[in-house]
């Protein structure tokens, strides 16, 4: 079973060089968004924040960029508290399209580029980077609103690198996304990241996180619920065991202490296990009903895990 509350202490070992949310909470009249939400993004990390619709991570987001302000809390960058000129210094995608339509792509890049305080030159070279970097070099001359929405999600990311930001922040980089494209920003978020830059992205597909990411926050109710790498996450959750025994009559594994039964199918049982729970004395279970094909303990993955943490949430 997973621990169900994030203490805000954890969230503060990472060294100051990174992205420290501490304890932020932010309410709309009786709505409360946020409640003490707290963690890290080291330098050189990349952080997936995921969580349910109204979660609070668009919230968090906003005022780290300090679009929102808290009501309580603290955002701070290489252990400061930020102000408007480290604010400049980040990159921010928001899920919601933030280009003008009718510019060029390459004009909006070097426009976006000089609005923080890249001369002309080099906001120019940098668009031409990131133009090639994400597969843009022949949309360069056409509207960003006759673009596919795919290609408009690769120009946003541009728009959020081109003037070579100490911290990335994306809200939902991945959404509408053909799997070519999600390889070339997952590549671009990596090298990002390679560079020492602390990179926070949100994401609904739990896949992608859990082969991405260094490390993960699982958000619900405007509170951090569980923080780690994936390795540590799983290893919280519940254990399971896949028996393959062909032999096996329904009900062989009723009965067995600490176990419980999930799924049965062509002869396969999956069974979840409750901590200290004797995988042996299911094993001599599943031997005494004949010949055992197969026998094997599995972690859940990430999706597994969300649902479980989630729930146990609400529950409470």
């Amino acid at each position: 079973m997973i621990r169900r509350r994030y203490e805000p202490e954890e969230a503060l070992h990472v060294a100051d060089s990174g992205l420290e949310i501490d304890r932020i909470s932010k309410r709309y009249g009786e709505t409360v968004a946020l409640r003490d939400m707290t963690f890290t993004v080291g330098a050189g990390e990349l952080f997936g924040f995921v969580g349910s619709n109204g979660a609070g991570k668009t919230t968090t987001m906003r005022i780290a960029l300090g679009v929102l302000a808290a009501d309580s809390g603290e955002v701070r960058f290489r252990g400061a508290p930020l102000d408007l000129d480290v604010r400049r210094r980040f990159g921010y995608m928001p899920e919601e399209r933030g280009l003008y339509p009718k510019m060029k792509v390459a004009e909006q890049l070097s426009y976006l580029g000089e609005l923080h305080g890249m001369s002309r030159e080099r906001a120019r070279s940098a668009a031409a980077h990131w133009t090639d970097r994400l597969g843009l070099r022949d949309r360069r001359e056409e509207q960003v609103q006759r673009l596919s929405l795919g290609n408009q999600q690769r120009v946003q990311l541009a728009a959020a690198l081109v003037h070579e930001p100490d911290v990335l922040v994306l809200d939902e980089p991945f959404s509408g996304l053909d799997p070519v494209a999600v390889e070339v920003m997952s590549d671009v978020l990596r090298e990002t990241r390679d560079r020492g830059i602390p990179v926070l992205f949100s994401s609904h597909q739990l896949d992608l996180v859990q082969r991405l990411c260094d490390r993960v926050g699982i958000v619900a109710a405007g509170s951090t619920v569980a923080c780690g790498t994936v390795a540590e996450l799983r290893d919280q959750g519940a254990a399971k065991l896949v028996v393959h025994a062909p032999l096996a009559t329904a009900g062989w594994a009723d009965g067995l202490a600490g176990v419980r039964v999930l799924d049965v199918r062509d002869g396969r049982t999956t069974l979840e296990l409750a901590e200290g729970a004797d995988d042996q004395a299911v094993l001599r279970a599943a031997l005494a009903t004949g010949p055992v094909h197969e026998f094997r303990r599995d972690r859940p993955d990430l999706t597994d895990l969300f649902r479980t943490v989630v729930t146990e949430e609400r529950a409470a």
